[in-house]
């Protein structure tokens, strides 16, 4: 028996996938829930697994965009497996390719500007690296002379070396494609505005060295800087409510909770899985979620319900040695926190000049509903949980926040 795959919906509003990858080939035989393909939706790239095992027969090609519901391949269900887990033939071979000749080169005519140099004009075409066959010569028979060679220059790309220069063309994925959409989108219909401040991140580098060894033999998990900013921008949304709402229409959506998107790099690209409810998470609880989602990215393994929703978002430009950037809004969210990397700098500390870890933080915000006052407070808010973390983010019981 036949058995049809169809395109099974990934999530809602998703209508279509793009055919990413097939993993196996025409004629071979699936077991059942293996993965046959990576399909590229506009929010993640999915495995899809077969429904059952015997003899696949592809329907759709690798770039294809297939909607929901759509048969992708056949499945003979009662195809024996062969002995040795070698593939099974086809039933019917495919009928053998004709090799089409190659047309033959075309021959190149000789012109006025291919004509010979000189000895002395190759010479200075040669520490130019200007090819004589590209000089038009005004010496006899369209011979290149000296003077020719001294006043020739490249033209408008032309290498002078002999680097390759070749080219290649690639269709964006699926999800490359929405995210670019929606980045020009965020540019074009929001009044994005971007706000600076430095943080001192001296406290949190000392709370770390004492506690990080003791907190990762208990909890299995690292002590890092996330759980420290996801929970500074928990603090600031509660005093600062715009900068947790939404825009929608002629409505402002205010949410008594905080979802943090958080930004972390798959093999597809940048992933941004949410940590739910982060108001009610610990030290522990962030450190633990962040773990599992960037894991769950890593393996491909992300779904789109965990990159749906969010009410604010934390990216981490630092990592990769960013100093200072102006992040964009991932919508439908107002506001997006941007963290960098962390340089020691000389600072003004109690009358004196001090060297002290700073790191620059910015905050993109959508003008339209977060006025300057809200952006700059929240930032604020944020600059002063971290520089004293104890007393803002632990209550002053450093060993009952870190559950120690």
């Amino acid at each position: 028996m036949a058995l049809e795959m169809k395109v099974p919906s990934p999530g809602e509003s998703i209508t279509e996938v793009e055919i990413a990858e097939w993993l196996v080939q025409d004629g071979d035989y699936v077991e059942k829930d293996q993965a046959i393909a990576e399909v590229d939706s506009d929010k993640a790239t999915l495995e899809l697994p077969a429904e059952a095992s015997g003899i696949i027969t592809l329907k759709a090609e690798e770039g294809d965009a297939v909607a929901v519901g759509q048969v992708v391949c056949l499945i003979d269900t009662d195809a024996a497996k062969p002995e040795g887990g070698a593939p099974t033939p086809k039933a019917e071979e495919k009928k053998e390719e004709k090799a089409i000749p190659a047309p033959a080169a075309p021959i190149a005519k000789e012109t006025y500007a291919s004509g010979t140099a000189s000895p002395a004009a190759k010479k200075v075409l040669a520490e130019k690296g200007i090819d004589a066959a590209s000089v038009k010569g005004t010496g006899r028979d369209g011979r290149v002379t000296k003077d020719d060679a001294v006043k020739a220059v490249p033209s408008m790309g032309t290498p002078t070396s002999g680097g390759s220069r070749g080219t290649s063309r690639k269709k964006l994925s699926m999800l490359r494609r929405k995210v670019a959409q929606r980045l020009v989108q965020v540019k074009n219909e929001t009044a994005m505005l971007t706000t600076f401040n430095e943080v001192n991140m001296q406290p949190i580098f000392d709370l770390r060295a004492k506690h990080k060894e003791s907190f990762k033999a208990k909890h299995g998990v690292n002590l890092g800087f996330m759980s420290f900013f996801t929970l500074a921008c928990v603090r600031a949304l509660k005093m600062y409510p715009a900068v947790n709402a939404m825009i929608d229409g002629d409505f402002m959506i205010e949410n008594d909770f905080q979802d943090i998107s958080i930004a972390v790099s798959g093999p597809k690209g940048l992933m941004v899985p949410v940590i739910r409810n982060a108001e009610n998470l610990s030290f522990r609880g962030v450190e633990s979620e962040v773990k599992r989602l960037a894991l769950r990215a890593r393996d491909g393994q992300i779904t789109v319900d965990e990159m749906t929703g969010g009410t604010f978002t934390i990216t981490n430009g630092g990592v990769f040695g960013s100093m200072l950037s102006t992040p964009i809004i991932n919508p439908p969210q107002s506001a997006i926190l941007g963290m960098h990397n962390i340089v020691e700098r000389p600072m003004a500390v109690n009358g004196e000049v001090v060297i002290q870890p700073i790191m620059y933080v910015a905050l993109s915000y959508d003008h339209r509903i977060i006025d300057g006052k809200e952006s700059v407070g929240f930032l604020v808010a944020v600059k002063e949980a971290l520089e004293n973390p104890e007393e803002l983010l632990m209550d002053n019981n450093l060993l009952k926040a870190l559950e120690l």
